[in-house]
């Protein structure tokens, strides 16, 4: 087991485009760490034999666990589990919780003693306009405040922002990526805006309360974002992911090269190299059936074609690219000539390109990876 996942399932408020498994009644979150805790001990068997090289707690917001309720599940992980004396071990967190029962220092000191040596603040922008239209609950202030104090005590600490907002300009998109190079951040994950359905933006925009999501805009604000930090010596190793040497995310790292994975929590999902598996998305039935000793999850085995189509959509989308000799060795011959006749279109448009035997995408192709991805896929009976 290389990686373990915890899925903390609370947010103070929705955001309007989050379609994520969460909750934003609390009355139940000590129940909850309990239940992870449980889950936690239940699984340690998956993970003998072997030490754990990155711990991530997502969510869901896991900065609004209580330092005695993140004590619990750190107690739990190290008494359970063998940890890496190097291991990467992040805190997704929001800004706000920083200023409610402590000051920022000192929870920042309390994280830190902890263990955890990295963290991912959520951000999404630094205007408050665009952080109303996310209902986002953090203020730009908060955000000025808790960045140099956190960037001292964690130099490995990513910001995510967000692009594409429809009301955003592309000289406040350049303001919010020039101020995050101005407190120093070392790392930036930065996606654009999508429309999920039954989220409270999809209704927003049907109702025309806000307007529609325009891909051109999008497009103009990757290249922006691009175009900035690559002057900043920043290295665009995965499509929305952008750091500095030294500072990539070796958890997402392994995310995408298939390194197995335990998800801790409801609706997370584990990986094996050869099965998957998912809690069920649901707190309440979650932490009954824990309570009763029950793995609240399902599973399924990967078909070849599955594996295949898996590595696809997470290597076309890194700096290295689809390996054709990796393909050929694990799938076959036959699936490096798939691949390879499928490519071959967007090897002409110069979408694509193939450096030293690895499939890439282009510079002008990689805000169409997702869809190159899905020509390249095998959804038939092919073995």
């Amino acid at each position: 087991m290389y990686s373990l996942y915890l899925h903390i399932p609370f947010c103070r408020q929705a955001c309007y485009y989050c379609d994520f498994h969460f909750s934003t009644t609390l009355k139940r979150k000590a129940e909850m760490v309990d239940a992870l805790c449980r889950e936690l001990i239940l699984r340690r068997e998956e993970a003998v034999g072997s030490e754990l090289q990155t711990i991530y707690l997502g969510g869901g917001t896991p900065s609004l666990l209580s330092d005695e309720e993140l004590l619990q599940l750190f107690n739990t992980i190290y008494q359970h589990y063998t940890v890496s004396p190097t291991a990467e071990i992040t805190l997704e967190a929001n800004p706000d919780d920083f200023f409610r029962d402590h000051t920022p220092t000192a929870r920042l000191s309390f994280l830190q003693n902890l263990g955890i040596n990295r963290l991912s603040i959520g951000v999404q922008s630094f205007f408050e306009e665009d952080l109303q239209l996310m209902h986002r609950i953090h203020t730009p202030a908060q955000v000025d405040e808790l960045l140099p104090i956190a960037l001292e005590k964690f130099p490995n600490t990513t910001i995510d922002l967000i692009y594409g907002i429809p009301t955003m300009s592309n000289v406040r998109w350049q303001e919010n990526i020039r101020k995050a190079l101005h407190f120093g951040v070392p790392h930036i994950s930065a996606y654009a805006l999508t429309v999920e359905e039954k989220t409270a933006l999809h209704k927003f925009i049907a109702k025309g309360k806000i307007p529609p999501i325009d891909d051109c805009l999008a497009y103009e604000h990757f290249q922006i974002l691009i175009h900035l930090l690559e002057a900043e010596n920043f290295v665009q190793y995965e499509f929305s992911n952008f750091g500095k040497e030294g500072f990539f995310s070796k958890n997402n790292t392994a995310y995408w090269f298939g390194k197995s994975y335990m998800g801790i929590g409801p609706s997370a999902h584990s990986f094996n190299g050869k099965e998957r598996s998912w809690n069920l998305a649901n707190n309440i039935k979650y932490i009954h059936q824990i309570q009763q000793g029950v793995l609240p999850q399902e599973k399924e085995v990967l078909s070849l074609n599955n594996r295949y189509n898996e590595l696809i959509i997470t290597r076309i989308r890194t700096m290295v690219g689809i390996d054709l000799k990796e393909v050929k060795c694990i799938f076959g011959e036959d699936y490096q000539q798939y691949i390879l006749a499928q490519a071959e279109k967007y090897l002409s448009e110069g979408l694509l390109e193939i450096k030293e035997n690895h499939l890439k995408v282009t510079r002008q192709g990689k805000f169409l990876s997702d869809g190159i991805a899905s020509d390249l896929f095998r959804v038939d009976d092919f073995i």
